[in-house]
């Protein structure tokens, strides 16, 4: 890293020294870039105590760096200069866009600030770099610190045949008798929906929501160091707060319209979701406390529609799932996607490459990480690793990682629904990093808006609702069959279900997100602020000791990260309903939509203002009522 380092600072020099500084700004500091990218992937999926030392020892220095950029007075006369040119002044389409955001984006980073100023601003960044990267550790810690073992297996009633050999295999590989439980996603999922005995789910539940929030693994003063250095950075920049600062680049572009957005959801959404909860406690017969919903939500499910989530496991297979999406989107998109085996993390870790089906051209290729591990943090996400330039030959490189159910007994790893649709909603973030065409590297890809680049994402969950795309992928493991059509409508009738609770839980996350990064002062507990705020949204009463918010590595895991910015969720969410209605007009394997999606969407990046782009694909305005109709909410 100092190496890189030393090229970068002689890159800036040499850029602020150019006459053309704007496309040697793009590309000054790519070799740091790359090399940041692949370590700090690494400490995301196959972390060791030393490769931690060492992210955590350049963490400062490259922080100083990059954030020292914008403060570069004389790189900051080179833009404005440069800007003031009729070269300038005459740049148009995605060379335009890129200068113009570079003179705001710098305006914003502090270049304007007076040298005291500057020098606070890069503090500032090395302790949010230092103290986010704290926060993640902590999460995956205390997550790991964690496990039940189970020895009677009369305790074990409800859940599925799946998930007790999943523990049992655990156990093992851990030397232990029994049945052993931990708070990663399959398991915990596992136990909070079938698990008959009560007392196990509210021994786990109350853990998974108290992770990073005592002991060793403590983030409750982290989080609210992390939202006084926010804070601090948005006032010095010139802004009322953090949400009005990261968002001015984004199509909310204020923190009261990102409010104003969520809090119409939820208006339209409260009274169905005050209905449901009413209907499940009657259904149950009593009220639930937290750890109940789940399991008696499920059980309600399975009278109301004779629909078990756990029998379609057998069609959901994850190669068939994969190698299916594959086909879908080589048709619609008009690429081919074929395995390789460059060098992994991992042996479970799978390599493609992908390329245009009708040049032939090379576009990218991507790892796919698809199984927990203890030195693996949680969730699922997709990242870059290279971005290239295809319109010269150059392929992008990128990774998709996941947390799903592993193969067990000789079995192969067996979905859930949902767990196919994250599949096809990583699949979607890294088709519009591999597909781009944009020549403009910080333009190019998923470096967009963050409430414009869920769209290519979550429209991606549409075809996993689709029959003709089902057959594609839906087999079942050992006989092939497609599934079943009465399993079929079943699935479709609930999928509605509870689809007001679905929606008021992530409206609840933006809210206190927002709350957090706007309205939160700093005189109430942390912990009791975030209860108070989410407490309308949620089924039951919360217990005091409630500490969601320390897990919370969406808002507090990087110096932005989705902080000020979670409701992007559900904007993303209103354009790809409206977005897929054109498939479901023309065909959800039009090829001639699919071209325009591929065209007008996925291979602009942001080289257009995203409104613009909707348009282009859409011919109109995103209507905003598609998301309620598709939720069944209207």
């Amino acid at each position: 890293m100092d190496a890189l380092l030393a090229l970068a600072a002689k890159s800036v020099e040499a850029t602020a020294a150019s006459a053309d500084p704007l496309m040697a700004l793009d590309a000054m500091t790519e070799p740091l870039d790359y090399a940041l990218n692949v370590v700090r992937h690494l400490e995301s999926v196959a972390t060791t105590p030393e490769l931690r030392a060492a992210y955590n020892a350049v963490q400062p220095k490259t922080s100083e760096f990059y954030s020292s950029i914008p403060l570069n007075e004389a790189l900051w006369n080179a833009m404005k200069r440069y800007a003031g040119t009729e070269e300038g002044k005459s740049l148009r389409g995605t060379k335009g866009r890129f200068l113009k955001k570079t003179i705001d984006s710098f305006k914003r980073a502090g270049a304007d600030l007076d040298a005291a100023g500057k020098a606070r601003l890069q503090e500032i960044d090395v302790a949010l770099s230092e103290v986010t990267t704290k926060f993640s550790e902590n999460v995956l810690d205390s997550t790991n610190a964690w496990e039940l073992v189970v020895t009677d297996e009369s305790r074990l009633k409800g859940l599925p045949a799946q998930a007790v050999a999943m523990a049992k295999a655990s156990a093992e590989s851990k030397k232990a008798e029994g049945w052993r439980f931990t708070l990663q996603a399959p398991s915990y999922m596992a136990v909070m929906t079938y698990l008959d005995e009560s007392a196990i789910r509210e021994q786990m539940w109350r853990a998974y929501n108290a992770r990073a929030a005592s002991g060793d693994h403590d983030n409750r003063e982290l989080i609210a160091r992390i939202l006084e250095l926010r804070r601090e950075k948005a006032v010095l920049l010139g802004f009322k707060d953090f949400a009005d600062l990261v968002l001015d680049d984004r199509m909310a572009h204020t923190g009261a319209k990102a409010q104003v957005f969520i809090a119409d959801l939820r208006a339209k959404t409260e009274k169905r979701f005050r209905e449901e909860n009413a209907e499940l406690e009657t259904f149950a017969g009593r009220k639930l406390d937290p750890w109940d919903v789940g399991y008696w939500a499920e059980k309600q499910r399975a009278a109301l529609y004779d629909f078990d989530e756990e029998a379609l496991r057998p069609y959901f297979p994850l190669a068939s799932v994969v190698n299916g999406m594959f086909q879908i989107f080589g048709r619609i998109l008009g690429i081919r996607v074929t395995e390789t085996n460059m060098p992994t993390w991992d042996a479970t870790v799978k390599t493609y490459d992908v390329y245009d089906a009708r040049s032939n051209a090379h576009l990218g290729s991507f790892y796919a990480d698809w199984y927990p591990r203890e030195n693996k943090r949680g969730g699922a996400w997709m990242d870059s690793l290279i971005t290239g330039n295809v319109n010269v030959g150059r392929p992008n490189l990128g990774l998709i990682c996941g947390n799903l159910t592993p193969p067990v007994d000789g079995k192969p790893a067996l979905l859930t629904h949902r767990e196919a649709e994250t599949i096809f909603h990583e699949f979607g973030h890294l088709l519009h990093h591999l597909l781009t065409r944009v020549e403009v590297r910080s333009l190019a890809g998923t470096n967009v808006p963050w409430d414009w680049v869920e769209l290519p994402s979550q429209i991606m969950e549409n075809w996993c609702w689709e029959r003709e795309a089902l057959d594609t992928f839906a087999r079942h493991y050992e006989t092939s069959a497609p599934l079943p059509e009465d399993l079929f409508q079943k699935m479709k009738r609930a999928k509605t279900f509870r689809a007001a609770n679905a929606q008021m839980r992530q409206l609840g996350f933006g809210f206190v997100d927002l709350g957090l990064h706007r309205e939160w002062d700093g005189k109430e507990d942390v912990l009791q602020y975030a209860r108070r705020m989410l407490q309308p949204f949620s089924v039951s009463q919360l217990p005091d000791d409630y500490a969601m918010i320390c897990g919370f590595t969406h808002l507090f895991a990087s110096p932005v990260a989705y902080g000020a910015g979670y409701y992007s969720y559900k904007w993303a969410e209103v354009l790809d309903a409206d977005a897929f209605t054109r498939f479901q007009m023309e065909g959800v394997f039009s090829e001639q939509v699919g071209h325009d999606y591929r065209d007008k969407i996925l291979a602009r990046g942001d080289s257009e203002d995203p409104a613009e782009l909707y348009r282009s694909f859409m011919g109109r305005d995103p209507d905003p009522n598609a998301l309620m109709r598709r939720a069944g909410l209207v």
